[in-house]
């Protein structure tokens, strides 16, 4: 870029006026660079790009311009890092270079240009694998640095070099473990704690969420802060609170002590004018079974807006009450300006697993919208205690459907009908708050609604979000130790107190995502799964404190081999939570023993189509302006049948152009739709599934969109970041 570019450039940046004259040589010298420098684009996390050049108009002229290859030969020296090798990176573009991290989790640097390499850097081989989501850039000078997380170590890289930043932490790394053991009555050191998503600097301060376990092992959710230069911890806000704080008489006394998760998982926004950071938090733990924490359970499933500079809370607003379903908030929330009642007001936007969208005021933390407070069922199991009122917005109207009735029994062939219809007489459900029961529920929300991937909002105030409408059949069982059973072994405790709230007391689990362990020992030797074990892998947590004599009991267990002479797991209390010798990890009462997608005879959803689909709502009236099938099955198409759309892993990106793109669906493809009317104006068939988010920035006057394209999640595998421009 020449000088008179360049400060052409910084200039647009700033806002500076141009005369007219100026402005016609920066016309011919060619348009501003563009970067995309923060997970979602800006810190507001809209994820809509100002770019116009490609358009509505030429967007069918789009052309790879470049691939990078950031797939990696498994180690057969670390068996459990041969992980699900989907990229879920949604990579950033600071001064023209593009950061991204691979499947293994090294972070590079490439030519966003050109794709070419800079550096490549690799974290420790003793870091636990997680699926990681982005990265964090900062600088104050010519001081610049990359923070993203690896396992439980937040690492901070220089920018420019790729080297290790040593200031930062214990020679350039910092343990996340660091402000969760306060209060509590167990080590929590050897938990798994990660952060699937980067989190967010405001000034010198990177504010960081968690993923967790969801079983009774699970750390706490607590938000912390660092110091973006030392590495030090800052501040901690409570997500389950401590004596004295606000919100700590809606539990059980004490229960801080024991009870985790109530996490932000999914990412933050932040309004760098009011100083506030915006996000979203999950259900405590254990997701299905909440005997030991009776009330309301602040502040879990809550919409939270926190001082970024200190960490103290300026409003919460709690979505789910004493959540028994799993129903996390699973993306960043937007920010973003409507008009309402004739006013320009700031919000914070939310949706969720269930499908809703929640319109609040920024600073006051209201709904704009009306939203209901309604009985729900309170039938819950023995020594439960569900919540007896729960919230119903009014406006927008949901995004999925809510229950499951029998109109809904899919339609795509009589055999399917018939099928769904004998089972779903069996278990059918007629609330969406019906709690978790032995005799089974059908629940939609466990897999979206809304996901991990976010959404996007234009200057408009339209809001486009994907959505996944599949259900899911949830069968508890009583775990406490029956009189006429046989002893239960060590390595069977274990698996109910960490496997089963994923894969089921029968081990069946359900699809790629929560695959079915009854024979594991087919596809990893005992060597693999004790790896995976004290690693993690994909969205499995790792049991690192659990010890090698529990490992191999749990492995016994999994390949059918237990000895009579395992020694069982002894009981904690009166509730039959079995529990080590520190009295933790707890295990519920109840657990589930079927966690499985409800699908017909050949696994599609048992619910008529489309069970995919694109969403436009006009967030100023809260009404919906299209919506649209997401994704294909080819197969299903040549029978005749109409688009159904599939599930999505993957959010979407809204540009001036007047497009709207997404991947993250089963069939591998990448589109273009009008933003305006919800048609497919573009797509193109990637060489494995996009389940990221895409990004676009310009080089040069060049403008780019990228997707990483890693596969996974029971496709094929894949490894590639791809870009593409015009031609």
């Amino acid at each position: 870029m020449g000088s008179e570019q360049f400060l052409w450039s910084a200039l647009w940046k700033k806002g500076i006026g141009l005369s007219v004259g100026a402005l016609c040589v920066a016309m011919m010298l060619g348009a501003p660079d563009s970067d995309w420098p923060n997970y979602g684009g800006n810190k507001a996390g809209n994820r809509y790009s100002p770019l116009d050049q490609i358009n509505v108009g030429n967007v069918q002229n789009l052309q790879v311009a470049w691939m990078y290859d950031a797939s990696e030969k498994p180690d057969p020296a670390n068996p459990g890092r041969q992980r699900n090798r989907a990229i879920q990176c949604q990579p950033i573009v600071v001064n023209g270079i593009l950061y991204g991290t691979t499947p293994e989790l090294k972070l590079f640097a490439l030519k966003a240009g050109t794709g070419e390499q800079i550096w490549k850097f690799e974290p420790l081989k003793d870091d636990r694998l997680n699926s990681n989501r982005g990265v964090v850039y900062w600088e104050n000078g010519n001081d610049k640095c990359i923070l993203y997380t690896v396992g439980s170590s937040l690492y901070a890289v220089n920018a420019v070099t790729g080297e290790i930043v040593k200031r930062f932490g214990k020679e350039g790394r910092t343990d996340i473990h660091a402000g969760l053991q306060t209060g509590l009555d167990h080590d929590v050191s050897k938990l798994s704690v990660n952060a699937t998503s980067p989190g967010i600097v405001f000034k010198n301060t990177l504010i960081l969420g968690s993923a967790v376990s969801e079983s009774g092992d699970a750390a706490p959710g607590h938000v912390r802060a660092f110091d973006v230069v030392t590495g030090k911890l800052k501040w901690v806000f409570h997500t389950i609170p401590q004596p004295g704080e606000y919100g700590y008489e809606t539990w059980p006394r004490d229960a801080y002590k024991k009870i985790g998760a109530t996490n932000n998982w999914s990412g933050m926004s932040l309004d760098e004018k009011r100083g506030v950071v915006y996000f979203g938090t999950g259900s405590p733990a254990s997701d299905f079974y909440g005997g030991a924490r009776k009330g309301s359970n602040l502040f879990a499933n809550c919409i939270m807006a926190l001082d970024a500079e200190t960490g103290k809370r300026k409003w919460h607003y709690q979505t789910i009450h004493h959540d028994l379903w799993d129903r996390d908030h699973p993306s960043p929330p937007n920010l973003t300006t409507i008009s309402h009642n004739g006013k320009k007001v700031d919000v914070v936007v939310q949706s969720t697993k269930d499908g809703l969208v929640y319109v609040l005021d920024r600073d006051k933390g209201i709904s704009i919208f009306p939203v209901e407070e309604r009985k729900v069922p309170v039938n819950g199991l023995p020594g439960e205690h569900p919540y007896q009122t729960q919230k119903f917005p009014l406006k927008p109207a949901p995004l999925s459907r809510q229950v499951f009735t029998e109109a809904d029994i899919t339609d795509i062939s009589p055999e399917a009908h018939a099928y769904v219809k004998e089972r779903y007489s069996k278990i059918k459900t007629d609330h969406k708050f019906a709690p978790p029961s032995t005799t089974g529920t059908l629940l939609f929300g466990y897999s979206g609604g809304a996901e991990w991937g976010g959404n996007a909002v234009d200057p408009d105030g339209v809001f486009y979000q994907n959505v996944n409408e599949e259900p899911w059949e949830l069968i508890m069982v009583d775990a406490a130790q029956k009189k006429s059973e046989a002893p239960r072994t060590l390595g069977n405790s274990l698996y109910l107190a960490n496997c089963a709230a994923c894969h089921g007391q029968d081990r069946k689990g359900s699809g790629p995502e929560l695959p079915a362990l009854a024979d594991i020992g087919k596809k990893l030797s005992p060597a693999q799964i004790k790896g995976v074990l004290k690693t993690g892998s994909g969205r499995m947590p790792s049991f690192g404190h659990l010890s090698d004599k529990e490992h191999d009991a749990l492995i016994d267990f999994l390949l059918n081999r237990e000895k009579a002479s395992s020694l069982p797991l002894k009981t904690a209390n009166a509730t039959n939570r079995p529990a080590n010798k520190d009295g933790f990890p707890y295990m519920p009462a109840y657990v589930s023993k079927t966690w499985q997608r409800f699908t017909d005879q050949d696994g599609y959803p048992g619910v008529k189509p489309p069970w995919g689909t694109l969403n436009a709502i006009d967030l100023n009236t809260g009404e919906y302006l299209w919506r649209v099938p997401l994704g294909e099955y080819p197969e299903l198409s040549k029978k005749g049948i109409p688009i159904t759309g599939t599930d999505s892993y993957g959010g979407p990106l809204v540009t001036a152009g007047g497009l709207v793109f997404i991947a993250g669906t089963k069939d591998e493809k990448i589109r273009a739709f009008d933003k305006k009317t919800g048609k497919t104006v573009w797509e193109y068939q990637l060489p494995a599934g996009g389940f990221a988010t895409p990004i676009s920035y310009q080089i040069d006057g060049k403008q780019y969109i990228v997707i990483a394209a890693g596969g996974g999640r029971g496709q094929r595998i894949g490894g590639n970041y791809i870009a593409f421009a015009l031609k």
